[in-house]
C-alpha cells in the first residue's frame, strides 16, 4: 500500500492519497482545496485517482471534491447521513461495507459522534480516522450533529482493531502526524473517559 499524507489548508488538515502498488489505482481521502498539489503528488507516484472518499461532510474535508472529480472522473463516496456536505457525491453509504481499490480492500467503519455520518477506513493495519480520532485527542462534538457519548462508543469500536494499528488522523493536532491505537490507549487525553485506557 502506498500512503501519502499531505497537509492542506489553514486548519492543519490532512489529505491522504492511498494507492495500490500493483494496479496504481488510488483513492484520495478528504481532499483539501489545493487540488493541483494532490494531482501533482499522485502523478509523482504514478497513481491514477479513481476514488474520492470523505470521512465526513465538513467543508474542510470536502473542499476539493468537485474540482478533483472534474479533473479525474473519480467517484465521490460519503455516508448518506453526511450527504448534504458533498452534493457532488456519487455513492452514499448506509451501512458498513468494503471498498475495493485495485488489490486493496478497505473496511468502512461507521463512527458517528463528530458528525452523524462519520466513517473511518481500515486496510492492512492502517486506519484513516478523519475527525473521529486524532493523535492524543478526539474530534469535537460541539458542532451540529455532534454527540460525545456516541463518539466515545465509536472510538471504543476502533480500539478492537489492535494496538499495532496505525492511526492516520484528519488533522495535524497532535505531537506527531500519526500514531498507533496502542499509543492512543496509553496517551490519549480521552482514554479514561472513553473507556479504552491501557497500562
Amino acid at each position: 500500500m502506498i500512503i501519502r499524507q499531505l497537509k492542506i489548508g489553514f486548519m492543519e488538515n490532512f489529505t491522504y492519497i492511498v494507492g495500490c502498488e500493483k494496479t496504481k489505482h488510488a483513492m484520495v481521502i478528504d481532499p483539501g482545496r489545493d487540488v493541483d498539489r494532490i494531482l501533482a503528488e499522485a502523478e509523482k507516484e504514478g497513481l491514477t485517482i479513481t476514488l474520492i472518499v470523505n470521512t465526513h461532510g465538513h467543508g474542510d474535508h470536502t473542499a476539493g471534491n468537485a474540482a478533483l472529480k472534474e479533473r479525474t472522473g473519480a467517484k465521490v463516496v460519503i455516508h448518506a447521513k453526511d450527504a448534504k456536505g458533498a452534493p457532488e457525491a456519487d455513492v452514499l453509504l448506509n451501512e458498513e461495507k468494503t471498498l475495493k481499490l485495485g488489490d486493496l480492500t478497505f473496511e468502512v467503519i461507521q463512527t458517528p459522534g463528530h458528525t452523524p455520518g462519520g466513517i473511518c477506513l481500515y486496510a492492512q493495519g492502517n486506519l484513516f480516522t478523519g475527525d473521529t480520532l486524532f493523535v492524543g485527542d478526539s474530534g469535537r462534538t460541539d458542532l451540529a450533529g455532534g454527540h460525545r457519548p456516541t463518539l466515545g462508543a465509536s472510538i471504543r469500536k476502533l480500539m478492537a482493531l489492535g494496538n499495532g494499528t496505525v492511526v492516520w488522523p484528519g488533522h495535524d493536532y497532535g505531537p506527531t502526524p500519526s500514531s498507533t491505537l496502542g499509543w492512543e490507549k496509553r496517551n490519549n487525553v480521552n482514554a479514561v473517559e472513553y473507556g479504552y485506557y491501557e497500562d
